[in-house]
């Protein structure tokens, strides 16, 4: 018996932080921000296991039955959270946030609850010392297994909605093992029977339809027909199609529209890579959609391009979907482009490669894994890998709706030892947007090959560089590494704009 109930310790301590870790993901997929998502919610979680832990003093009677029917509770709770919480966000926006909290502070009680009886059923087996060593090892062993499984099997493979809703039949497993473990010492042992198997079969049902749960809720969430969704280890990414536009989604966020796309790539690669006729080596960060990829291998003295982007599940959607393979022109498969699947600021490091151009085109930086991406660090790391002559450009953000993040990404690659070429174009999806040249050197735009473009023309490219008074450069610190105050300055900019 005592072998068996430290097990089932391991398995509620790996439940408990399952649902931590999914509340914690799905609330940053939702709503971005992923550093102040995780804190709030495990600070949240873990003030909740306080309560949870004082609360059980008051369990005085059968807690044997007590702990079965907690089990069950946080199942159900723990398990249908995730779909609970994805349906709430698309049909009751406004709570989301309270409900979020209510259910993260609901699971975070009952498995507070759930240690301290299982101590106190334990106590007739085992000395103190040796009670609360081993119960609280057991604990810690579950919470490392889930900890390092979730990122790398669990929410790639099942997706958060699936994730819960197996760790909820993991609960209600201790609570059938219990029933028959104690079954001489329950009174109510056919009730209980009956309630485990209930729970059982209604996570049991939501796994098996759990698919179809999640495309009824997303296609709510968006406007237009889904034709790809899935979770990779690092987003949530979606695909969908209105006619013939095209749409991608990454957490939510939309990241191009197949109508407009070509005014946004045509403005980061052409302006730099048209003034540099000797380039030949190229390197691309971010861009796993092959679309920037596709505007460099217009130029025909383009030898090689690498292209690094950390989630291989892009880069394959867009090597084998017919329709985004039409888009990009089959980029990812030229015989001059080589695909890294690799984190930029890592690879950067071990890299002793140089190239003429780099093109940067990676999401805003809208949380501090990304906020790295536009630091004095990372910015100092990229100049080692630009030839003598050669220039980066670097996707920044709106400098009509976040000026102080624009601006900041400037004062950056200038903080790091670069000269700057600020500039920005027209993308009716998402407005002014803005871009940033930058190199050794002075630049001075070059007209491009009208041939190879649809949006750019010799006579509009210095349109591009200069900046109207309500865009005008303001005073910003620079984005480094131990302060992020990008993050912040992206974060304020783009709230007054959503508002």
């Amino acid at each position: 018996m005592r072998h068996a109930l430290l097990f089932s310790v391991f398995v509620i301590a790996s439940c408990g932080l399952a649902y931590e870790l999914v509340a914690g993901a799905l609330s940053s997929y939702l709503l971005g921000d992923s550093v102040t998502q995780f804190s709030t919610v495990i600070g949240t979680y873990l003030f909740a296991m306080g309560v949870g832990s004082w609360l059980s003093k008051f369990v005085t009677r059968d807690l044997v039955g007590t702990f079965i029917r907690i089990e069950l509770m946080v199942g159900l709770l723990g398990g249908f959270s995730a779909i609970g919480l994805f349906v709430a966000f698309v049909w009751l926006p406004a709570p989301f946030r309270l409900l979020l909290y209510l259910a993260v502070f609901g699971v975070g009680v009952l498995v507070g609850l759930e240690i301290p009886l299982v101590m106190r059923i334990l106590k007739r087996e085992l000395a103190f010392k040796d009670l609360v060593s081993q119960v609280l090892t057991f604990d810690y062993l579950g919470a490392l297994a889930v900890s390092i499984l979730f990122p790398l099997l669990l929410a790639p493979q099942l997706g958060m909605v699936r994730t819960a809703l197996l760790f909820g039949l993991l609960n209600v497993a201790v609570a059938l093992w219990a029933v028959r473990l104690f079954r001489d010492q329950l009174p109510a042992r056919r009730w209980l029977l009956a309630q485990s198997w209930t729970v059982f079969a209604a996570l049991a049902g939501g796994f098996a339809g759990a698919g179809q749960l999640n495309s009824l809720a997303e296609t709510h969430l968006y406007a237009d027909e889904i034709v790809h969704a899935e979770s990779s280890s690092y987003q949530r990414i979606v695909v969908t199609r209105w006619r013939d536009d095209l749409r991608l989604f990454l957490n939510n966020n939309l990241q191009f529209s197949s109508h407009d796309e070509y005014r946004y790539h045509e403005a980061l690669v052409h302006p730099g890579l048209a003034a540099l006729p000797g380039a030949r080596r190229v390197l691309v960060l971010g861009g796993g959609d092959g679309l920037a990829v596709r505007e460099i291998l217009k130029y025909p003295q383009i030898e090689s391009v690498t292209l690094v982007d950390l989630d291989p599940a892009m880069t394959r959607l867009f090597s084998t979907s017919p329709p985004l393979v039409a888009l990009n022109r089959g980029a990812l498969s030229d015989r001059r482009v080589v695909v890294v699947n690799a984190d930029a600021l890592q690879w950067l490091e071990d890299s002793r490669e140089h190239f003429d151009f780099i093109v940067i085109d990676f999401p805003d930086p809208a949380n501090f894994a990304l906020g790295k991406l536009y630091s004095t660090a990372f910015y100092r790391l990229l100049e080692r890998r630009l030839s003598a002559n050669g220039l980066l450009v670097v996707q920044s953000t709106s400098p009509f709706y976040a000026r102080r993040a624009y601006w900041c990404v400037v004062t950056t690659l200038e903080e790091a030892g670069l000269k700057t070429a600020p500039y920005h174009a027209l993308v009716p999806s998402f407005g002014e947007w803005g871009y940033i040249i930058a190199g050794r050197r002075d630049f001075a735009p070059v007209a491009v090959d009208a041939e190879r473009t649809r949006f750019l023309t010799p006579a509009t490219m210095a349109d591009l560089f200069r900046f109207p008074a309500d865009m005008a450069r303001v005073a910003v610190e620079p984005n480094r590494l131990n302060n992020q105050v990008l993050v912040r300055y992206f974060e304020e900019d783009w709230r007054r704009v959503v508002r």
